[in-house]
């Protein structure tokens, strides 16, 4: 099923994001806590892409598990910065062969070894041009409520991210973020400049204190309010009471965002499936 036909039929939409491992001998303990999230009430489910295409093949074959053996909607993350055109044209002719109808267009971040670099695209933007030329998929864009670390300002990247949109995307989906009314603003500036289309809100539980530094990488160097930081604070010498706090403030967050028409939420779940299924269990009636 295509994800914007999800968004036309139904909201909120809720989702989850998996990433594949890095090594092959741990393909069984992915699938394992894929199983038991497609157990749950969601509407779809995401698998990443690593960097450099390392993983590519194994998300192909994760999201193709997904849509054929689980029956459940994928949407597989596909990266243009370390690719050339006939490559992402054969990446795209795999998935389609595998049936999967939903792809995130990204452009990736620039690869420590440059000689994996290519220079066929720069911008994700002529990524989601090239899968809609191809044909016979649902594109999805990612957004930073608080601005691409690439970007001069928030101002600029939201006009970066009105060009990828005019170029066919059909969603899309925040990196993670902490403070909701960042997204709020995020939100409004995106509808002043002619942005409709529904906006996912990427959320991630802190579990544990190593999370930390990765966190603040992955999310493009978001804030983190003053509540957030309190409960590190608190809790951080006591693993499992940082745990509970942690998904305490991904639920409070939710709902909060739910209570304010959001469109979608999306829940970075590390390969978690008990975080993920705390969480649920709290939230459900509100879906």
């Amino acid at each position: 099923m295509y994800i914007k036909d999800i968004f036309s039929s139904k909201k909120p939409v809720l989702s989850f994001e998996v990433f594949p491992p890095k090594q092959e001998n741990n393909i069984d303990t992915v699938t394992n806590a894929i199983v038991q999230m497609s157990k749950l009430p969601i509407d779809y489910m995401s698998v990443t892409y690593g960097a450099g295409g390392s993983t590519s093949k194994k998300t192909a074959e994760i999201a193709s598990y997904m849509e054929n053996t689980l029956n459940l909607t994928a949407l597989a993350h596909l990266t243009c910065v370390s690719l050339t055109r006939e490559q992402v044209k054969e990446t795209l002719s795999d998935l389609q062969e595998k049936g999967i109808k939903n792809i995130l267009a990204l452009r990736g971040d620039t690869p420590q070894d440059k000689s994996l670099l290519k220079t066929d695209y720069k911008y994700a933007s002529e990524l989601v041009r090239e899968i809609k030329d191809f044909g016979g998929f649902c594109v999805g864009g990612a957004c930073y409520p608080e601005c691409h670390p690439d970007s001069s300002s928030l101002d600029a990247d939201i006009e970066n991210l009105k060009v990828k949109v005019d170029e066919g995307c059909d969603f899309l989906v925040t990196q993670m973020f902490f403070d909701n009314d960042a997204f709020y603003r995020f939100r409004d500036k995106a509808a002043k400049k002619g942005i409709d289309k529904p906006f996912t809100a990427g959320i991630m539980p802190l579990t544990n204190i190593g999370q930390i530094q990765r966190m603040c990488i992955l999310s493009g160097g978001a804030s983190m309010p003053s509540k957030f930081t309190r409960m590190i604070s608190k809790f951080e010498n006591n693993p499992e009471a940082l745990k509970q706090a942690g998904i305490a403030y991904a639920v409070d967050q939710i709902i909060d965002l739910l209570s304010n028409d959001t469109d979608g939420i999306h829940l970075y779940t590390m390969n978690r499936p008990g975080v993920a299924e705390k969480i649920v269990s709290v939230i459900n009636n509100l879906f």
